[in-house]
């Protein structure tokens, strides 16, 4: 449903920012779930340098964009993938967006997520974050614990999508080459 003010179509774009390396079922969940609350949702991979990262940028925006392909999103909802390098609020803007979709699956995550929320707010009072709670069956996904899972021989075909876990054993196949 569009919002509708002086007879001009107002859409509500949101920004969900990650660095999804790699996308699980628990950000497919919230991707999901923020497209029927957006008009326009931008799934923002964070190339983030300070981090150290198993697949490349290309490679994580490759598979967010082959997931979503799979997700089963709201039609009247418009979701691109995208890669930035800069300040998240500098990304908003350019997006013109108006919300910040942010997952959070257990308590600990909070303290982080809402002093990234003050600290945005008063970049841009104009943007708003919304915090999504994992679903119950993604609480204790981990992107970190996928990875390591993987890397020791693991199934993690209950927490990413077939495409992924082929692109994970690829990448400890060649670490261990």
């Amino acid at each position: 449903m569009k919002n509708v003010f002086n007879n001009k179509i107002l859409k509500r774009v949101g920004v969900y920012p990650g660095s999804f390396d790699p996308i699980t079922y628990g950000h497919q969940d919230i991707i999901k779930r923020a497209s029927y609350i957006v008009d326009h949702l931008v799934v923002a991979v964070a190339k983030n340098a300070d981090k150290s990262q198993l697949f490349t940028l290309e490679d994580r925006v490759n598979m967010v964009r082959r997931d979503i392909e799979i997700i089963d999103i709201d039609s009247n909802a418009k979701v691109e993938v995208n890669s930035f390098d800069t300040l998240l609020m500098h990304y908003v803007e350019i997006c013109d967006a108006s919300v910040i979709i942010r997952g959070l699956r257990a308590v600990s995550d909070f303290e982080y997520e809402f002093q990234m929320a003050g600290m945005n707010v008063k970049m841009n009072p104009k943007v708003e974050t919304l915090f999504l709670m994992a679903s119950e069956q993604c609480q204790f996904i981990s992107s970190r614990f996928v990875k390591e899972i993987c890397n020791l021989g693991g199934d993690v075909s209950s927490f990413v999508s077939k495409f992924v876990q082929n692109e994970l054993n690829k990448a400890f196949m060649k670490k261990t080459l």
